[in-house]
């Protein structure tokens, strides 16, 4: 009697992959809320930068106690370089600057159709193929994306500019995950997760006077906001990221996302007293539906 083999996109996940994914989802609903606690007194580039760097040093001080250290390989450098310029450093400029005119909620929820992005880059860089369903998710999600631009305020559409960043950032993710996926087959998600953290630092150093003018007239809560996106949703939730990338493909993790939007609107609730108009939660809700669908087997 023959027994078919499961494909591994099936296999259920380890606990331990279940874990950081849950921790992953939940630093990351967090970070938007904390973006938008923060944003008063910290400007995009700043902002960003303050993050990375305090990120950077933890996973730095990570990395060393492991004392593990895998030389990558030119093409490894150049894939976790393109990763950290586009991921944590375009990402966070552009998601900071976007929730400087979008209310967290509402960001959150542009930002995640990022999964349809990363599926479609999986299927064209990363062999991971064009399901029917892939293809017709992408159109739903991006019908609902059309219906949150449209809310906002009252009569008034949602701000064009920040809608638009928040795209951008969702591009900035997919592109990072797809040169990410190939540097985690060999080399350890820490050290990926603490190398592309530190080129993403470098690449926002041009914002050190701003972060130091800010840093004077910050809140100490504010500053406070700034160390915990360090700390948690960036060397923490990266790198439990990296860890279930490098033990489950692009797409199938990329759709576990779809719950961030949600619990950051949860969270934004209480924390912020914000809420997204009711057209923009119904257009977040369909572009969710999509994502969701275009991951159905």
């Amino acid at each position: 009697m023959s027994v078919s083999a499961v494909p591994a996109d099936r296999v259920r996940p380890a606990l331990p992959v279940v874990a950081a994914v849950v921790v992953t989802v939940t630093a990351w609903a967090s970070a938007f809320v904390a973006i938008r606690a923060v944003h008063a007194h910290f400007a995009a580039g700043p902002l960003a930068l303050g993050r990375l760097l305090t990120g950077a040093v933890a996973l730095t001080i990570a990395l060393l106690a492991t004392r593990t250290w895998v030389k990558p390989t030119a093409r490894e450098w150049g894939l976790v370089a393109g990763c950290g310029v586009v991921w944590f450093g375009l990402y966070n400029v552009a998601l900071n600057a976007a929730e400087q005119r979008l209310d967290a909620g509402t960001s959150a929820m542009l930002v995640n159709v990022g999964p349809i992005l990363i599926a479609l880059l999986a299927g064209a860089f990363l062999g991971e193929g064009f399901p029917r369903s892939l293809l017709l998710g992408a159109g739903v999600a991006f019908g609902g994306v059309l219906l949150i631009g449209f809310a906002g305020g009252g009569a008034t559409a949602a701000d064009p500019v920040g809608v638009a960043l928040c795209l951008l950032s969702a591009a900035a993710w997919a592109v990072g995950v797809t040169l990410q996926k190939p540097a985690l087959r060999r080399l350890p998600a820490l050290q990926v997760t603490q190398m592309a953290c530190v080129i993403g630092m470098i690449t926002t150093l041009p914002f050190a006077g701003g972060l130091a003018h800010d840093l004077r007239s910050a809140t100490a809560g504010s500053i406070a906001g700034v160390v915990y996106l360090g700390l948690v949703p960036t060397a923490l939730a990266f790198g439990t990221w990296a860890y279930a990338l490098s033990r489950m493909n692009a797409g199938r993790l990329g759709v576990t996302t779809y719950l961030v939007p949600p619990l950051t609107i949860l969270l934004a609730w209480p924390i912020l007293s914000e809420t997204p108009q009711a057209l923009a939660l119904v257009g977040g809700a369909i572009a969710l539906g999509g994502v969701a669908l275009s991951r159905r087997r």
